[in-house]
């Protein structure tokens, strides 16, 4: 239903998206990860024709976004990060104007406006005026405008920030529930709620893609975290020598204290082999334990990869377009628009 393919966009000589490509099938309900500044919200506007892209080829239900625009409107809902309405329209006169907008006819107007009502949990704030509602019902109209007109593609950019934790439940359930009849691309900051309602993820760092899995296939992967007191870079250089050992990343050194965590090939169970290794070499053993690999390690693993010092964003834009994105891409990003 989303096809991306070397996809780029260019602010100037700031590289915002650097050739990324990636797939969201039928039925999907994917989240699409990154720090700020990763070029997230570019991407989103440029599947949704708000945006041109620089270069690359991207296509939504089949429609190309920059020559068939029109036709990719139609087949998506799209609810930005920060919600444009009419402060002086109601809420249920907005969601109705709206959905005439997007073509519906009478009948299935009022319909839908009052099916999107209920399901956002609007009902109770129906007659009030835009222009008074708190964020987070704010947020939750634009998710309504997403919705009215029931197309195929969803493309969420923050559709939780400034709601309540049971709004955030609720909305989070929708979600979920939309994602039987709906493909959906979902962007959040908060990790949880995408181990709470997405099948696979997309993490983005730098304008480029680092990961794309599902998130089965992440958790179903196993660590050993290994605390000893001794050399760091002796420890490291021990661990890689046992057998199955893949990685070995180190971590923060407190207190003649070293922190690893060790990546393993097959999902093996080397904390013996490990344990004999190093006290093998006379230093104590702290921590000793085998976890499963969450979302908060891979995404961190792509922060890491991305950038070598740990920093996942750099303080300063790229001197020329060859490389990623920075903070000042996302500002220049939203000012451009």
């Amino acid at each position: 239903m989303i096809s991306v393919s070397n996809l780029s966009k260019f602010f100037g000589p700031v590289m915002a998206v650097d050739r990324i490509s990636f797939e969201v099938g039928a039925g999907e309900i994917v989240g699409f990860l990154g720090p700020n500044g990763a070029g997230k919200t570019t991407t989103m506007r440029i599947l949704t024709s708000w945006l041109p892209a620089t270069s690359g080829i991207a296509k939504v239900a089949g429609y190309d976004v920059m020559l068939e625009s029109t036709e990719v409107r139609k087949n998506i809902g799209y609810l930005p990060e920060s919600v444009p309405l009419y402060p002086e329209m109601r809420v249920e006169e907005y969601v109705a104007f709206r959905a005439k907008l997007k073509g519906l006819n009478r009948l299935e107007r009022h319909r839908r406006v009052e099916y999107c009502l209920d399901r956002c949990r609007l009902v109770k704030v129906r007659r009030r005026l835009l222009g008074t509602l708190s964020k987070g019902y704010r947020q939750r109209v634009g998710l309504a405008d997403a919705m009215i007109h029931n197309p195929p593609i969803l493309i969420l950019d923050e559709p939780t920030a400034g709601l309540d934790p049971l709004q955030i439940r609720e909305t989070l359930f929708l979600i979920k529930e939309l994602g039987q009849s709906h493909t959906v691309l979902l962007s959040t900051h908060i990790l949880s709620e995408v181990e709470t309602v997405c099948e696979r993820v997309i993490i983005i760092a730098n304008g480029r893609v680092g990961l794309s899995a599902r998130l089965d296939e992440i958790e179903s992967e196993a660590v050993v975290l290994v605390e000893a007191r001794g050399p760091s870079e002796q420890i490291v250089q021990t661990l890689k020598h046992v057998g199955g050992v893949a990685n070995v990343n180190a971590k923060a050194t407190e207190d003649g204290i070293a922190s690893f965590e060790v990546r393993t090939t097959d999902d093996q169970d080397v904390r013996e082999e490990v344990a004999k290794a190093i006290a093998g070499k006379g230093w104590p053993i702290r921590r000793l334990e085998r976890k499963s690999r969450r979302l908060e390690d891979a995404f961190f693993d792509v922060l890491r990869a991305q950038d070598p010092m740990k920093q996942p964003m750099r303080s300063e834009p790229a001197p020329a377009p060859t490389h990623a994105a920075t903070p000042e891409s996302e500002a220049i990003t939203k000012k451009s628009e």
